[in-house]
């Protein structure tokens, strides 16, 4: 190769040199200057402290973005009182009457044989006490049939006092022995014509009181709920579930025996005090449910919320939120996307 050709490659390398180094010299100043406006156009939006994230956003930006907020007001919940029970048949009841009515027929023949077995005795041992107008052997014999009624009325009032004991074990003061009075109150005769139907119901625990009236309905039914009354308490638990169990009569007209109920009642003396919150200030976030509270003009924090009450239009929340809190009601999930976008940037910068 001649000298003046390998002259022409040398100059031409020493001018890409330069060029190159030109390229690097300018593309740096546009580098920094692009990170500049990129620090500019993404403002730090995010401040933690305590571990708590709070995001500052200006009056403009939220105008922008369209966040619309809403005070919460008080707001009052009634807790309900869930119970169940079933639609007794009167089987039981019914034998034990027809037991006791038969035994007080027959306590009914032993006193009066009785008083004429012991009307002879009696006839006889005077016969017997002047000149022995009668036999030893007949005064024997009348003396030992008295004592054999006696015995027999005994036995007679031990069976009904036992039918008494049974009774009251089973159903209770009110209901077992009103069963058994021959002529019975307003409440068993109605459920002796089948007017009305006995009903044994499972309060649920947190009651310490039954009500004298309660709303009950069929489980499945799509029945109208039935107004019940009480009647008394139930000795016996309900043999499936574990509760307090009380009779309650209702009309017979939409209840068959052995139907299970479900009832519903208010609790008015666990009124609670709180806040419903909206259901489109909330977010989810981890399987749980969040909404975001202004702290002050700029600022917004991130609040878990309970979800185990539900209302009309949203949540009932008794304990952090407090009437005359503000909440995100338009916006929120934007909020969400910008706290989740400065996590991952941390994330990145470590």
């Amino acid at each position: 190769m001649s000298k003046k050709a390998v002259a022409v490659i040398i100059v031409q390398a020493c001018m890409i040199v330069v060029l190159l180094w030109l390229l690097v010299l300018f593309s740096k100043d546009e580098f920094e200057a692009f990170n500049e406006e990129e620090e500019i156009e993404s403002p730090h939006r995010i401040h933690t402290e305590g571990g708590i994230s709070t995001i500052i956003l200006s009056m403009e930006t939220q105008q922008q973005s369209d966040i619309r907020t809403e005070t919460l007001t008080q707001a009052k919940h009634l807790p309900i009182l869930e119970g169940l029970g079933s639609v007794l048949s009167l089987d039981g009841l019914l034998n034990l009457r027809t037991q006791y009515m038969k035994a007080l027929g027959d306590l009914a023949v032993a006193q009066a044989s009785l008083v004429n077995s012991k009307n002879d005795y009696e006839r006889l041992s005077l016969l017997n006490q002047h000149d022995r107008n009668i036999s030893d052997r007949m005064l024997v014999a009348a003396e030992a049939l008295y004592k054999s009624d006696l015995a027999k009325l005994q036995a007679h009032e031990a069976a009904l006092d036992n039918l008494r004991h049974t009774a009251r074990q089973q159903w209770g003061e009110t209901l077992g022995l009103g069963m058994l009075e021959p002529k019975p109150s307003a409440d068993i005769q109605a459920l002796l014509e089948y007017r009305q139907v006995l009903l044994r119901i499972v309060l649920p625990p947190q009651q310490d009181k039954p009500t004298a009236n309660l709303q009950v309905t069929p489980v499945g039914s799509g029945i109208s709920p039935i107004t019940a009354h009480l009647l008394a308490l139930s000795p016996q638990a309900d043999p499936v579930l574990q509760g307090k169990t009380y009779f309650y009569t209702a009309p017979a007209a939409n209840l068959r025996a052995g139907m299970r109920l479900s009832t519903r009642e208010l609790d008015t003396q666990n009124m609670m005090t709180g806040v419903v919150i909206p259901q489109q200030a909330v977010v989810w976030y981890g399987g749980k449910a969040w909404v975001y509270r202004k702290q002050d003009v700029e600022k917004f924090v991130r609040e878990p919320i309970s979800t185990e009450i539900e209302s009309d239009n949203g949540w009932f929340n008794h304990g952090k939120l407090r009437p005359g809190d503000t909440i995100v009601t338009s916006g929120a999930q934007l909020l969400l996307s910008e706290e989740l976008k400065y996590q991952i940037t941390n994330e990145n910068d470590d």
